[in-house]
């Protein structure tokens, strides 16, 4: 077999294909937390804590060039200027993005789980049944019975 024939039969398998489009639906989603979180979320907890924009948080670690004409406190123009900066606002920003996509997955996953949970038992209830069924109705069964209960009598 060659390396090319294994590589195509790889890739014909289910879980690559399953995983190369939860990539693909991960970033997608991805996009939509962060949407939500820089434009409701990060809003919210800024007016919560007195301060409007969050990302805005960073600490000076450089001088300002004397050419810059921005503000002070405006983090993504001191960024374009190339000042040295720590922008733990932003770092705070994606630790909720993290933690709302964990969260999300963790009910998803646990929905998920419960259905499969709740497949299986519903399929070994209805084995179980069928089984006792099939022991019920089973003729040959009836007449071993039959056989036992009358060698019980003349036991006793």
């Amino acid at each position: 077999m060659t390396l090319l024939d294994e590589f195509k039969k790889f890739i014909a398998r289910g879980n690559v294909l399953d995983l190369a489009v939860g990539v693909i639906i991960g970033a997608a989603f991805g996009k939509i937390v962060t949407s939500l979180t820089e434009s409701i979320i990060m809003p919210i907890i800024g007016w919560v804590f007195g301060d409007i924009d969050f990302s805005n948080y960073f600490i000076l670690l450089g001088d300002i060039p004397a050419t810059y004409k921005g503000g002070l406190t405006d983090y993504a123009a001191l960024k374009t200027a190339g000042v040295a900066m720590i922008g733990y606002g932003t770092f705070i920003t994606q630790i909720i993005n993290f933690l709302i996509v964990a969260a999300v997955l963790f009910m998803l996953l646990r929905s998920v789980n419960r259905v499969i949970d709740s497949m299986e038992r519903e399929k070994k209830a209805a084995a179980a049944t069928a089984a006792d069924e099939a022991v019920a109705t089973d003729p040959q069964l009836d007449t071993l019975k039959e056989i036992l209960a009358e060698l019980k009598r003349r036991e006793v």
